[in-house]
């Protein structure tokens, strides 16, 4: 008998499970003492509320056996009632593109007993030891708490100010404070401004000191950033709400430091602001004294900077410039126990590990992320880079690099695969997909041997992604190509549908499954689905990524070069080519029909950056650099200017266009732009706009029907039956 879950299409079930990601562990901490890990889960493939859950790892020897529990249930802690977010936690999400709910994000203190959350705005914890969750009665709406190291505090954002709470109301300590409140409407302390949230990963706006006895804060004021307007036509009873959005050459925020102690004291950060307005990352552990990141607004020169603690002097340790630009990673800057600095740097022509004035790795690995600082060594994510076989197209692995003598790395992650890791001590949490198996699995290793799995909830997809990644044309572009899975020889030549983001540090050809899913269901619409990843994107080497600087256009020549590279291995009909995306996957489609109909016949373009002096400061001046020192660059790389236009030739390309009227990252005016100069030029194309939905793309039945309208379009378009 036939179960309602299995009669449901393939897109209305990936809408529902959110790209079957519901249900999957994630979000991990492991406690120093090695007994609990601490993630984020709902309790099915279609939940879309997360609980916080507790492995017991049965003691620091694991004497006993493994077992999982619920710490907090959000259903519970609600009483039943539906989630309701702040503004500020509805931009939190946004700039995450985290579309569930419940406990979505939760931080802990130093021993990983406590961990702080927000449901609805107001504040909770849990005791993980207990598995006892309640709430502190605050004022709200709270956004991002945080337990101080000892467990003694909450400090949490809220109506602008940064405030803090005991976690024992009855102690003297536990009285509810503000101890940094806004001076002027637009300004606040503890959060983390657009271009920070949405560019640079970094979400927060406050960190700890390792003594709980005073924080680091970020003052932002959004007063010279320009407000934007975004618009509900679909209820034009309603007022448009503000966006204080920097789009390229105009005012960032300003982003401020300041030492603030639980009396409210505080004592501003000094560093040079003028030359280094961009404040990256905030490093602050028992190691030394606190650690900045802090960036030129071209991105060419940065500078890490020591924090005296008690004066808020800073001292610059390190100073980077690159002609291009210079990359932001996860995970560093960090000091190791004995105080070097820990940094990613671009020596040598290849990406590496540096501990202190020494690279610890060579060219054989291009690093990504540091995961983990310990006393001998450092636990890293990397890729195999440029001496990359062609059986390791899209892999990245987990390693342990030595910091101490010679050295040298020592791979944690086994088989093809994506893999990540989170650790502590002896224990370490390893979460791998690989590109033959549904989902990911959570491993946790003690001393290297695995002494648990993390159980997923999450639902099996329908369809096997049966990918084939391979390299293609001259550039050796990794690509992956899925055919329909009913197709043979004697059925001829297929239309193509290339299906890319193609865009700066957006991989999408990458060894796991699930990836692949919505490609391989295009791919059994008869289509031969080909994702393809030109210059720009991680994992190879500096070079590659850099070398999009001031040609975004140029983009598209890889995805033309892996198109006919990949012609004579497998069976594509040239005369019926189409291309979709989505952002600037979006925009690399516009381009596609608008300069090359030679090689593009239709297009679905999705939420498309048209004009580049629409998008954000920090992303478009990376790459394109100042619109009032460059404008032709913005030029050539605009679909709108006279010059982008102009650029168009015959014959005329149909383009359905997709865009979210709630957009407040690639706002609606780029579409409508564009849509304009398609209309004057007489050129065919169609305009989907999608009420109340945001950059994220829609859910359930909308998202269904989304792609079901794009496979009308394109048959249509290409004159398939």
């Amino acid at each position: 008998m036939t179960s309602s879950r299995d009669s449901l299409s393939f897109p209305r079930r990936s809408a529902r499970t959110q790209r079957f990601t519901l249900g999957a562990p994630r979000a991990f901490s492991v406690s120093p003492d090695g007994e609990r890990v601490v993630f984020v889960r709902s309790s099915s493939g279609t939940d879309r509320s997360h609980g916080l859950w507790v492995l017991d790892l049965g003691g620091a020897g694991g004497a006993g056996a493994p077992a999982e529990r619920l710490a907090a249930d959000p259903r519970a802690l609600l009483a039943g009632a539906e989630e309701e977010l702040s503004a500020e936690e509805r931009a939190r999400r946004e700039r995450s593109r985290e579309g569930s709910g419940g406990i979505v994000g939760y931080a802990v203190d130093g021993a990983v007993e406590l961990a702080a959350f927000a449901l609805s705005g107001r504040l909770f914890v849990a005791e993980l030891r207990a598995g006892t969750a309640g709430e502190l009665p605050v004022p709200g709406p709270v956004v991002d708490p945080r337990p101080s190291p000892d467990g003694r505090y909450v400090a949490y954002a809220a109506g602008g100010a940064l405030r803090v709470t005991g976690t024992d109301p009855g102690s003297a300590a536990g009285g509810d404070r503000a101890l940094a409140e806004p001076e002027a409407e637009g300004v606040s302390y503890g959060l983390a401004e657009f271009a920070a949230s949405e560019e640079m990963s970094r979400s927060r706006g406050f960190w700890w000191a390792p003594s709980s006895d005073r924080l680091l804060v970020a003052r932002v004021d959004e007063r010279p950033v320009r407000r934007w307007w975004i618009a509900d036509p679909a209820h034009p009873e309603r007022a448009p709400h503000a966006v204080a959005y920097p789009a390229a050459g105009t005012p960032n925020a300003e982003v401020g430091l300041f030492l603030v102690d639980l009396a409210g004291a505080r004592t501003e950060v000094v560093w040079d602001r003028a030359a280094f307005p961009y404040l990256a990352r905030v490093h602050w552990s028992g190691d030394g004294a606190p650690l900045l990141l802090v960036q030129a607004r071209d991105q060419r020169t940065q500078a890490y900077l020591e924090v005296d603690p008690e004066s808020g002097a800073t001292r610059e340790v390190r100073r980077e410039e690159d002609p291009a630009w210079l990359e932001l990673f996860t995970g560093v800057p960090a000091r190791t126990p004995d105080g070097r600095l820990v940094r990613i740097a671009d020596e040598g022509g290849a990406r590496v590990l540096a501990v202190g004035e020494r690279a610890r790795t060579d060219g054989t690995l291009h690093v990504r992320a540091v995961l983990d600082v310990g006393a001998e060594d450092v636990l890293i994510s990397a890729s195999a880079g440029e001496a990359a076989e062609a059986s390791e197209i899209g892999e990245i692995h987990v390693y342990r690099v030595g910091i101490g003598g010679s050295g040298g790395a020592e791979r944690v992650s086994e088989g093809a695969g994506v893999h990540g890791a989170v650790r502590s001590g002896a224990v370490t949490v390893l979460s791998s997909a690989r590109p033959d198996v549904p989902g990911s699995v959570a491993r946790v290793l003690r001393d290297g041997k695995t002494v648990a799995e993390v159980a997923s909830y999450a639902q099996t997809p329908p369809l096997a992604a049966g990918v084939r990644l391979v390299e293609a044309g001259a550039r050796r572009i990794p690509c992956a190509v899925l055919l329909p899975s009913g197709w043979s020889e004697g059925d001829g030549p297929l239309p193509v549908l290339l299906d890319p983001y193609g865009g700066p540090h957006g991989q999408r050809v990458v060894a796991a499954h699930n990836p692949y899913l919505t490609s391989r269901w295009f791919a059994e619409q008869g289509f031969a689905v080909i994702v393809a990843d030109g210059r720009g994107m991680p994992g190879r080497s500096p070079a590659w990524e850099k070398s999009v600087s001031r040609d975004f256009a140029g983009t598209l020549d890889d995805q033309i070069e892996a198109l006919h590279g990949l012609a004579g291995r497998f069976p594509l009909d040239l005369g019926r080519v189409a291309v979709r995306g989505w952002s600037y996957g979006g925009y690399l489609a516009a381009l596609a029909a608008l300069r090359r109909p030679d090689v593009f016949h239709a297009a679905v373009v999705g939420a498309p950056v048209t004009d580049w002096r629409l998008y954000d400061t920090h992303y478009t001046e990376r790459y394109l650099g100042h619109p009032d020192e460059e404008p032709a660059v913005y030029a050539a790389n605009s679909l709108v200017t006279d010059e982008g236009l102009s650029g168009a030739v015959e014959p005329a390309r149909p383009m359905l266009i997709v865009h979210g009227l709630a957009d407040d990252n690639v706002v609606m005016a780029h579409t409508l732009r564009l849509s304009s100069a398609l209309l004057a030029a007489g050129r065919p194309h169609e305009v989907l706009p999608l009420s109340g939905v945001t950059h994220m793309t829609p859910q359930e039945q909308v998202a269904e029907n989304l792609l079901l309208l794009q496979v009308d379009f394109l048959r249509r378009a290409l004159g398939l039956g």
